[in-house]
């Protein structure tokens, strides 16, 4: 008889024992559990807007329907253009917050490289459009360098005015052939 008294008593202590030691194990599991789903749902929503960012980046290039100096060349409305006053290649504040958004944009996609192009209006001789072109797409490069974005990933060219975006002859043409233009020499 003590013999299954001691019995029963153990099992008694035993049964005890667990459950008293379970809740405080299943409630640490628990919180654990919680905290990395938090960890796992942020991780995810991050690496989706990242993946939708990267689609509609992706999306916005079109191939360029002449190739350029390093072969095939791409265009994205999402790197805007800016423009330049009359025989200037300074960069203006309303253009410093455009080149502020594409180098951000460029930050994200490290592997994109860009050519930057410089342009000018019709007025002027062939050289001196050619250089001042040239100083514009160096000017913007310059710029987009000193916001962290690797000059390695930057090549420049000048069209002077050979390739004007509007073909008139009058201020409001030549306000708009007066830019630099940025297309995706590789992605």
């Amino acid at each position: 008889m003590v013999r299954r008294d001691v019995g029963i008593l153990v099992l008694i202590l035993c049964l005890g024992c667990l459950l008293i030691g379970c809740p405080k194990k299943a409630v640490v599991k628990e919180e654990a559990s919680v905290k990395n789903e938090g960890a796992v749902s942020k991780g995810e929503a991050e690496r989706a807007k990242e993946t939708k960012a990267k689609e509609q980046f992706e999306k916005s290039l079109v191939a360029r329907k002449e190739p350029g100096i390093k072969g095939e060349v791409f265009e994205s409305e999402l790197l805007k253009d800016i423009h330049f006053d009359f025989d200037k290649y300074n960069i203006r504040p309303g253009d410093a917050s455009i080149l502020n958004e594409n180098a951000a944009l460029l930050k994200k996609y490290p592997n994109v490289k860009i050519q930057i192009e410089g342009h000018c209006d019709e007025r002027g001789t062939v050289e001196y459009n050619l250089a001042l072109g040239e100083r514009r797409a160096n000017s913007t490069k310059n710029y987009l360098v000193s916001h962290g974005i690797s000059p390695s990933r930057i090549s420049t060219i000048s069209y002077g005015k050979e390739k004007p975006l509007d073909p008139g002859h009058n201020e409001e043409a030549w306000a708009k052939n007066r830019r630099a233009h940025i297309i995706i020499t590789s992605k």
